[in-house]
């Protein structure tokens, strides 16, 4: 197992920008060691990334990302961790599938609208070419 990764390393592999890992630093996140002016991260940071990471993928705010994240470290641990991550879990889901009814109840609304739409078109072009008849 690799002991450190250098900051182009894993810019590399979760392709985010070294202003990326570095606004995480800047927010308590990662925290990587220095050799001089270079930053070494550890295969905790690593994995830290890869959950901040796959956290906003599912839509959750840094700093809910980052209360979970801490939580492994302390009281009550990674029973509390996991506990919390499960509330958030099904409040994200209860938060998508209220939008996903809205978007459902637009998408018949615009099929309603488009039909009234066409006929009309429909309705026009018969009138027009009954006049021109």
């Amino acid at each position: 197992m690799q002991r450190y990764f250098t900051i182009t390393q894993l810019t590399q592999e979760f392709d985010i920008t070294t202003r990326t890992l570095r606004f995480y630093e800047a927010q308590g996140l990662v925290l990587p060691q220095r050799r001089g002016r270079q930053r070494l991260y550890t295969p905790g940071d690593r994995t830290r990334i890869k959950l901040i990471l796959r956290g906003k993928r599912l839509g959750f705010s840094l700093n809910e990302i980052k209360e979970m994240i801490e939580m492994y470290g302390s009281s009550p641990g990674e029973t509390g961790q996991l506990r919390l991550l499960l509330e958030r879990i099904a409040a994200r889901r209860e938060e998508l599938l209220e939008k996903q009814r809205d978007i459902e109840l637009t998408l018949l609304e615009l099929d309603e609208v488009e039909s009234g739409a066409k006929a009309r078109m429909s309705e026009l072009h018969t009138k027009m070419h009954v006049e021109t008849e």
